[in-house]
């Protein structure tokens, strides 16, 4: 069994509404200091696998079919065999 830990993020050059009303809402709040946001998913996905290679190659097949959106989205993921 391994752990899939999954961050996916808008491509730097897409614009991020959300980023920026977190931003707003910061400042608003006295963190003036925060020069940028950025928005993001994360996930965690437990996968059957025989070994952390097979683990990998499944996590990046549901990344790039479902779980990112590859036009304006990037992923990135960490797995780690679990009892």
């Amino acid at each position: 069994m391994f752990l899939a830990r999954i961050y996916v993020t808008l491509r730097p050059t897409v614009n991020d509404p959300q980023g920026l009303t977190i931003k707003g809402a910061l400042h608003s709040l006295g963190f003036g200091e925060v020069e940028s946001v950025r928005a993001g998913k994360y996930m965690e996905v437990r996968v059957e696998a025989k070994d952390q290679k097979a683990a990998e190659k499944q996590v990046g097949e549901m990344c790039s079919k479902l779980l990112a959106n590859p036009v304006i989205e990037e992923y990135r993921f960490e797995i780690d065999a679990v009892d």
